[in-house]
C-alpha cells in the first residue's frame, strides 16, 4: 500500500507553515479582485432590463439579438475584422524581419533603434494617436482603410519584435551555416529553417498583435471617419451617449473571445519550452 505524501516537511517550523496558506489565500484574493469586476458584465448581458442593474429583473437573450440584428454593431464587427486582421499580418512580416535582422546583426546605436521600435508600446496611446494625426491627415490617409490599419500595425509591431527576439535568443545558428554550406539561398532558408523554429514567437506576437489592434479605441478615434468604425470605439460612443446592455453582451462576446486567445498562446508557450527541452 502507498503512503500519502505528507503535506509539509518534518523540518518545516510553524511560521513556513502559516505563510505557506497565507500566500495561497493571497493569491486567491488577487485572483478574484482582478477577475470579478470583468465576470460581473457577464450576468448583466442577459438582463431584461433595459439597464445595467443588480439585481437582475429576468433573464433574456435581448441584447445579443439586438447585437445580431443592428446595423451600426454588424458595421463595427466587419470594420474590426477588416482592420485587425490585416494590421496583424503588417506587424508580424514587419517585426518578424526587424527581430531577425536585430538579432544577427551588431552595429552601433542598436539598442537606440530597438527602443524606438519598441516605443509605441511604452509612449502613451494619446500622444501616438495625435502624433499619427498629424502625420497621416496631410498625406491625405486619415479617415481611411490604409491609414487604420497602418497605425494599428504601429501599435503591434513592438509585440512581435520583443517576442520574436526572445526566441532567436535560444536559436541555434549553426542550422543557418549549414543549411547556406548544403546550397540553399538565405531566403530558403529563412523559410525552411529559421521560421519553422522561430514559429511559436511569431505566431505569439501575432497574436498580441491582433488583440491590441481589436481592442484599440484612442488611436481610432484620432484616424477613423464613419465608415471605419470598429467596435471599441462603437463601444465607445454607446457608453458616452447610453449605457445599454447590448454593450454588455458584446463585451461578454469579446471576454470570451479574449480568453481563447489567451489559452492559445499558452497552448504555444507550451510546445515552445517542450521543443527546447527535447
Amino acid at each position: 500500500m502507498k503512503l500519502a505524501k505528507p503535506l509539509f516537511a518534518p523540518h518545516t517550523s510553524a511560521v513556513e507553515r502559516i505563510w505557506y496558506f497565507a500566500l495561497r489565500i493571497i493569491c486567491v484574493l488577487t485572483l478574484l479582485y482582478l477577475i470579478l469586476p470583468v465576470l460581473a458584465i457577464v450576468p448583466l448581458s442577459f438582463s431584461s432590463s433595459t439597464f445595467l442593474v443588480y439585481p437582475i429583473p429576468g433573464w433574456s437573450m435581448r441584447w445579443y439579438h439586438n447585437l445580431v440584428m443592428s446595423d451600426e454593431w454588424r458595421m463595427a464587427a466587419k470594420n474590426s475584422f477588416i482592420v485587425a486582421p490585416s494590421a496583424t499580418l503588417v506587424a508580424t512580416i514587419l517585426g518578424t524581419l526587424a527581430a531577425v535582422g536585430l538579432t544577427k546583426a551588431n552595429f552601433i546605436g542598436k539598442s537606440v533603434l530597438m527602443a524606438i521600435l519598441i516605443s509605441p508600446m511604452i509612449v502613451p496611446v494619446i500622444v501616438v494617436g495625435v502624433g499619427m494625426y498629424l502625420f497621416f491627415a496631410p498625406l491625405g490617409i486619415a479617415n481611411t482603410y490604409f491609414g487604420l490599419i497602418l497605425a494599428h500595425a504601429a501599435l503591434g509591431v513592438p509585440f512581435v519584435v520583443t517576442t520574436v527576439a526572445a526566441t532567436l535568443q535560444n536559436f541555434n545558428m549553426n542550422l543557418v551555416r549549414a543549411s547556406q554550406s548544403l546550397g540553399a539561398s538565405p531566403l530558403k532558408t529563412f523559410f525552411r529553417v529559421t521560421l519553422p523554429v522561430i514559429a511559436p514567437g511569431v505566431i505569439s506576437g501575432a497574436l498580441f498583435a491582433f488583440a491590441t489592434s481589436f481592442d484599440e479605441v484612442v488611436v481610432t478615434l484620432f484616424l477613423a471617419g464613419a465608415d471605419q468604425t470598429t467596435l471599441p470605439r462603437q463601444m465607445f460612443t454607446g457608453i458616452r451617449e447610453n449605457i445599454s446592455p447590448t454593450i454588455a453582451a458584446l463585451a461578454t462576446i469579446l471576454i470570451v473571445f479574449s480568453t481563447s486567445l489567451l489559452l492559445a498562446l499558452e497552448w504555444l508557450r507550451g510546445r515552445a519550452a517542450a521543443r527546447a527541452v527535447a
